[in-house]
């Protein structure tokens, strides 16, 4: 299974850690400690000495009740780490709903756009359309940030969310994106409770129904807090075992803030699966 980005073909036959870079003030886990270009740059450069595959770098909080960013912001937060990033050798992907955001970042050789509005937002599609090549993740996304949680999703999350990434993807290849660029994320934590989070986690094998790589990001979220009592800070431990087994449940990228901790706990999860074989049927007598 191949994920094709902008300037690599990345193969899914093993998961990848997408490392977070948020170079924002206010995100929910690490708002501002990589706030200024060179903070972030050397932050890409140790996330990928820790494991990283791929980079995610966004300059707007998307947590529960953040305000939106004005776009000249948000460029000037951007364009400087993906400049710098790009040069690091692995695919780079930008965080953003903004169609001139993400022109201006595959301008400077961005590799994948990851949308939290799954390319709803006016211009959106249009310029992953044009580019021809770049990566893209759709997320499901009930309601908006700054009041997703106050009116969560009601019913069954799975397949509500199975249908709305089904759909946006198919209206991507509408506009002659391929098959091979796209990757869905179910939206943990994004107009959901915890209930349905976890729902989505044990039932994760259902949304491949869809047909393409699954990207799950569960790093130091709410729920896990709610399910341990732990703070944003104390959550490495639920965030690696959540990112594991969204990997056993067939997930291909996981996006971490804490990339070494994570590849450490895959590779034990791969020596496992290389030692998997089919059990043996003794012949009939």
């Amino acid at each position: 299974m191949i994920w094709q980005t902008s300037r690599f073909d990345l193969d899914l036959s093993r998961p990848r850690v997408m490392g977070i870079v948020n170079v924002t003030p206010d995100s929910f886990s690490d708002g501002g400690r990589h706030a200024g270009a060179a903070a972030a740059l050397r932050h890409c450069e140790q996330l990928l000495k820790d494991g990283a595959d791929l980079l995610d770098i966004g300059g707007e909080s998307t947590r529960p009740g953040s305000p939106p960013v004005p776009l000249q912001q948000e460029l000037e937060r951007v364009l400087p780490i993906v400049q710098g990033a790009v040069r690091l050798g692995v695919p780079v992907s930008v965080d953003t709903y903004k169609a001139p955001v993400m022109q201006a970042a595959l301008d400077l050789g961005a590799d994948i756009v990851n949308d939290i509005w799954a390319l709803r937002q006016a211009g959106s599609a249009e310029v992953v359309a044009r580019h021809g090549r770049c990566g893209v993740c759709l997320m499901h996304m009930h309601g908006e940030p700054a009041t997703m949680q106050l009116s969560p999703l009601a019913g069954d999350a799975v397949p509500q969310v199975l249908q709305f990434l089904q759909h946006s993807a198919q209206v991507l290849q509408g506009l002659g994106v391929q098959k091979t660029r796209i990757v869905l994320d179910a939206g943990i934590g994004f107009g959901k409770t915890v209930e349905q989070n976890f729902a989505l986690l044990a039932r994760q094998r259902e949304l491949l129904a869809a047909g393409y790589p699954l990207l799950a990001g569960w790093s130091r979220k709410s729920s896990l807090g709610s399910v341990t009592g732990l703070a944003v800070d104390e959550r490495l431990a639920p965030s690696v075992a959540a990112a594991v087994l969204a990997v056993e449940h067939g997930a291909r990228i996981v996006r971490v803030h804490d990339v070494r901790e994570t590849a450490a706990a895959l590779a034990v999860w791969q020596a496992m699966q290389a030692q998997r074989r089919p059990a043996s049927i003794s012949p009939s007598p």
